[in-house]
């Protein structure tokens, strides 16, 4: 039949994603101020047949990608990039879709145009009368007074993203998407350059997941992780000292690309030894850290506001939760103890990086792979999780080994998570068990179907020298 053919996926998910568009324009994430009359915020019988709209269009996106994946695994299927821009183009111009942190984005470039420190206050920081101040009434909640926990890299980004646009809400937010579509290009350029074929763009870049929050959102997650992956491509190529600048620009947009040193230092030991991949991968990155602090005019107040985010709690953090509920059990104050799991997560995944990164000097698995791997670890025993995380470890892992097990759980819980946050970015308990509905699917799916293994294997790296 022709709506279960790679080209019926194409078309199917380009009609599924114009209805998450569609519907956005009247439940997305719509600002408070400066969105003029099409992003005008919209209440009652408007916002739910929007939200419906949005909803079914996500249900036929995420079925046509599955359907385009299986197609794929059994050889029956190409045309990932054509796919891909059929995905994209609807997004483009759709207000912010499942989530508001491009209004904290704007508000962030202001302050630094405005002279705030913006390691030190939030976005409520901006007085009436300045550039940003539309953008910062849009803010949620949690993060009207809460420091930026980005890199200076980004905060030029962002502060250029004003200056072009004088701070308007909706040219800002299209720009700012126009840097998203930069993002996945940098990802599909790093992904395919590893080689593993239409299959890893599949996972990587063709996810809902990264067209829903990275596209639709906006965020800047996708340009940590194109910048990430091309210099780990870069330095598996042997040309790291290029690579170490590409990792160091992604620490400076957001601080857990700084896992993807550790295995660029690993790639550079296996070829040069263990001094050289210890000291010299970092050294570059912190040159480039250093001059981005200085020329952003910022400073190094980033050091500082590394764990803002995890003082708001997320359902998704499994420390916090697991924290909040010891803590309401033992003590009359949780915050404590709660605290101290999450600082024990955080342990927890620093020593699986390290024997992952460890096992990979050893040639027991490829550096890519254990990279991918120890994202995935670090995101799940954070005590600040967000749907988007996922896409960390999932873009790495794709690039290498999409059609491995680990692949084949990634993408369930991508198509999953994907359902957790509405068009307007809130988290109802319906958005939890729609997920926890997809997830039970999808393991039930994963215990009945293992993909073929016909997939590349990885190319081993030249043995250590000495």
């Amino acid at each position: 039949m022709w709506v279960v053919s790679a080209s019926g996926c194409r078309w199917l998910g380009a009609a599924g994603s114009l209805a998450v568009a569609v519907g956005g324009y009247a439940a997305g994430a719509l600002p408070v101020l400066g969105g003029g009359s099409l992003w005008a915020p919209r209440s009652g019988g408007a916002e739910t047949a929007g939200a419906v709209v949005a909803a079914l269009g996500l249900t036929v996106l995420v079925a046509a990608w599955w359907r385009f994946g299986v197609l794929l695994a059994r050889g029956a299927a190409g045309g990932a990039l054509g796919t891909l821009a059929a995905w994209t183009a609807p997004l483009l111009l759709a207000p912010p879709l499942h989530s508001a942190d491009v209004y904290s984005y704007i508000a962030q470039g202001a302050m630094v145009l405005e002279g705030h420190d913006v390691y030190g206050a939030g976005p409520s920081a901006l007085g009436p009368d300045q550039l940003g101040a539309d953008a910062a009434a849009s803010v949620g909640g949690n993060w009207t007074d809460t420091p930026a926990p980005y890199g200076p890299a980004f905060l030029l980004l962002a502060e250029a993203v004003v200056k072009l646009t004088g701070g308007a809400v909706v040219p800002a937010v299209l720009l700012f998407r126009l840097v998203a579509v930069g993002a996945l290009a940098l990802v599909v350029w790093s992904v395919r350059g590893f080689g593993r074929g239409d299959g890893a763009l599949w996972l990587a870049a063709l996810n809902p997941l990264f067209l829903v929050h990275v596209v639709g959102g906006a965020h800047n997650d996708g340009l940590m992780i194109g910048l990430m992956l091309g210099g780990v491509l870069l330095a598996v190529r042997g040309r790291w000292v290029l690579g170490s600048v590409l990792v160091g620009c992604a620490v400076m947009v957001k601080s857990p690309a700084a896992v993807a040193l550790l295995f660029v230092g690993v790639i550079v030991a296996r070829r040069s030894g263990l001094l050289k991949g210890l000291v010299l991968p970092p050294a570059v990155a912190g040159a480039v850290a250093a001059g981005a602090s200085l020329l952003s005019g910022t400073g190094f107040g980033w050091l500082g506001t590394q764990s803002v985010a995890g003082a708001i709690h997320t359902p998704l953090s499994l420390t916090s939760d697991l924290g909040l509920a010891l803590g309401t059990l033992v003590a009359d104050d949780p915050q404590p103890v709660k605290g101290v799991v999450q600082q024990l997560g955080l342990l927890a995944a620093v020593a699986i990086i390290a024997v992952l990164a460890w096992r990979a000097y050893r040639g027991r698995i490829d550096p890519v792979l254990g990279l991918g791997y120890g994202l995935v670890a670090l995101v799940a025993l954070s005590p600040m999780v967000q749907p988007w995380y996922l896409l960390w470890g999932t873009a790495v892992v794709a690039a290498v080994a999409w059609h491995s097990r680990a692949g084949q759980v990634l993408a369930v819980l991508s198509a999953a998570l994907v359902y957790e946050t509405q068009p307007a970015g809130h988290t109802p308990w319906y958005g939890f068990a729609a997920a926890g509905l997809v997830l039970a699917l999808g393991l039930l799916w994963l215990r009945r179907e293992r993909w073929p293994s016909t997939a590349v294997p990885p190319a081993p790296l030249p043995a250590r020298a000495g």
